[in-house]
């Protein structure tokens, strides 16, 4: 098979829609239950991409949700401790398979933009990957296969009409990429690059030059997220998994602010006051991500007021105040932060560093990098210039 016909395109306007192999060749991708449309393709196909390089790059299985096109979380497999396995809604976390670990921190760092996602698995979707998915509201799966055991269970989902793809790994497309805007056809090589040892290669600009291994991971994870982010795009990094993502803004320091502040809600989710904020039990998972999301920001009156508090909570908790939030945001520590482009001006570096940032990769080569680097060493974070932009559109 070398063409899939879509429903429609971006809008249901937009037709006719499909996707195909112009040199007759068949598609990489079987289709094994459900009727992708072209957004979901779209996210499918980046979404294997960048799972496929971060398992290359680390040897540790990957997963990431995507959602228009950008990834909202991504994570390889590492175990989840027991405040992580809580925030991300996970039981028997000490029993996950590795993959199972990655997708519950890819789907779990940002439960509000991955609502509805599209997920990217590396590896062979097993039974636990597939429970942990079966509760979540998904739009689909792409992996390169499923246990008998996980095929069944996900085609459980959505009454039998969830997408599921299957692709074949050994899939290469050619070095030469296409398209057309505008009825006018544009034509790049492709992004190949091996971003692991660019990392290796970097130039460490800073005068605190000490790397751990974990640090150089979530380097890596933050270059090849990026990779596959729509530009402008900042990612904060920490334990193997995105903890923020800015996408898409066309400042960069909107976009530090913006992946700064989802990793400081990824990190506030985890607080004592939060963990334990007493839910009704008829309470959609969806509607408690909601309530949390609006809880720990400004507008918690929102969910506090007589009358709003009811519809939510068993009991009215007590606000969770700035200066509490400031608190325990100062324990946060370790972060990684990438940038796909220069930081022009230090005070990308000032907010980062509100956000635990220690350890920074970005291209480097602004006018203005002496006063970046030195606000780094201010703060005594680790630097390294790649000398490669990862712009994406």
């Amino acid at each position: 098979m070398n063409e899939i016909q879509l429903k429609y395109g971006c809008n249901p306007n937009q037709k006719p829609s499909r996707i195909f192999m112009d040199n007759n060749s068949d598609l990489p991708v079987e289709v094994l239950c459900g009727k992708p449309g072209y957004i979901n393709f779209l996210d499918a196909f980046n979404a294997w991409q960048l799972v496929k390089e971060l398992t290359e790059a680390t040897g540790l299985p990957a997963a990431t949700s995507f959602k228009h096109v950008s990834p909202a979380g991504a994570a390889v497999g590492r175990p989840l401790n027991e405040v992580l396995s809580d925030i991300y809604r996970v039981e028997n976390y000490e029993n996950l398979s590795p993959l199972a670990c990655a997708y519950a921190r890819a789907r779990g760092a940002d439960r509000m933009s991955s609502f509805g996602d599209f997920i990217a698995l590396s590896a062979e979707c097993d039974k636990d990957t597939a429970l942990l998915i079966k509760k979540e509201v998904s739009d689909g799966v792409i992996a390169p296969g499923y246990t008998d055991e996980a095929l069944e269970i996900l085609k459980q989902k959505k009454k039998g009409a969830y997408n599921i793809i299957k692709i074949d790994p050994s899939y290469k497309p050619e070095p030469v990429e296409t398209k057309k805007v505008f009825g006018i056809t544009f034509e790049q090589g492709r992004n190949d690059l091996n971003l692991k040892e660019l990392i290796d290669k970097a130039k460490i600009v800073t005068k605190n030059k000490t790397i751990s291994d974990e640090a150089r991971i979530d380097m890596i994870v933050a270059l090849i997220t990026l990779k596959y982010t729509q530009s402008n795009s900042v990612c904060y990094v920490k334990d193997g998994q995105a903890i923020g993502i800015g996408a898409g803004q066309q400042s960069r320091i909107h976009c530090t602010r913006l992946a700064g502040s989802k990793a400081d809600n990824w990190f506030l989710r985890q607080a004592p006051k939060v963990r334990n904020l007493r839910f009704r039990d008829d309470l959609g998972r969806a509607d408690r991500d909601n309530a949390i999301d609006v809880y720990i920001g400004d507008e918690y009156e929102d969910v506090l007021a007589d009358g709003a508090w009811e519809r939510v909570f068993k009991t009215k908790p007590e606000v969770f105040t700035a200066e509490e939030k400031k608190a325990w945001l100062k324990n946060l520590d370790g972060v990684t932060v990438g940038s796909d482009a220069f930081f022009p001006f230090s005070d990308n570096i000032e907010r980062a560093h509100k956000s635990g940032v220690e350890y920074i990769v970005q291209p480097g080569g602004s006018v203005r990098d002496d006063l970046v680097i030195e606000c780094a060493d201010k703060y005594n974070m680790v630097m390294a210039f790649t000398g490669i932009r990862l712009f994406h559109h």
